[in-house]
């Protein structure tokens, strides 16, 4: 494996894992069961056939789950503690057999990349979830699931290709944070106003003047 091809496969596990862990490390773990991808021996576990079970058992229980409309907010608010620290150990574990500085490195970069993808996906879905119908919410959930299978192929069979689309993933990234923030912070502020039966708070009355004393005779 040559050293794009580590790049790759460790950039696009720590981005897979963001959307949907589960479906990285299956994905990961079916092609190297099936010689379409040798991972290195820190994540030859992932073919265990028990490990493999495990995960698909998860995404069977996260594909019904993220399709469930605020249901799959609370399953995001969950993950949030296990798909960015489960791409970095996947990213670093993808670099192989390197200095102990370029695995911290490899694992920095998984887990920040990681955060991006989890961030973006569970403030998407926030957003989508004021929608009353459901079916925009299983679109994205479907996207979701292909792009990770997607990401993961691309990265293992054209490195390079899936580097350059890295990039402009990225960049939309960065570029759909800052406004997401701005919607869910509307939405909690409608909610917060409902929640609060849609009254503000009555204004202070005007303060009068002070009254003079009457003229002296």
């Amino acid at each position: 494996m040559t050293a794009v091809d580590q790049l790759a496969l460790a950039l696009g596990a720590g981005w897979a894992s963001g959307l949907n862990l589960y479906a990285a490390v299956l994905a990961l773990g079916y092609f190297n069961a099936t010689g379409d991808l040798l991972l290195p021996p820190e994540l030859q576990i992932l073919s265990d056939p028990l490990v493999m079970l495990a995960a698909g058992l998860m995404y069977c229980v996260e594909f019904f789950a993220d399709k469930t409309p605020g249901v799959d907010s609370g399953w995001d608010a969950l993950h949030t503690f296990l798909r960015i620290p489960a791409g970095a150990v996947l990213a670093a574990g993808a670099v192989g057999d390197v200095s102990p500085a370029l695995q911290i490195a490899a694992g920095l970069v998984g887990g920040t990349l990681a955060a991006g993808t989890h961030f973006t996906k569970a403030g998407a879905r926030v957003l989508i979830n004021t929608s009353p119908e459901p079916f925009s919410n299983w679109a994205a959930s479907v996207t979701e699931d292909v792009a990770v299978f997607a990401a993961i192929w691309t990265a293992v069979h054209h490195p390079a290709l899936w580097l350059a689309l890295l990039a402009l993933s990225v960049a939309l990234i960065v570029w759909l944070l800052p406004r997401l923030w701005r919607g869910i912070r509307r939405v909690l502020s409608s909610l917060a106003r409902w929640f609060g039966g849609g009254r503000t708070p009555p204004a202070d009355p005007p303060s009068l003047p002070p009254r003079l004393p009457p003229p002296a005779p």
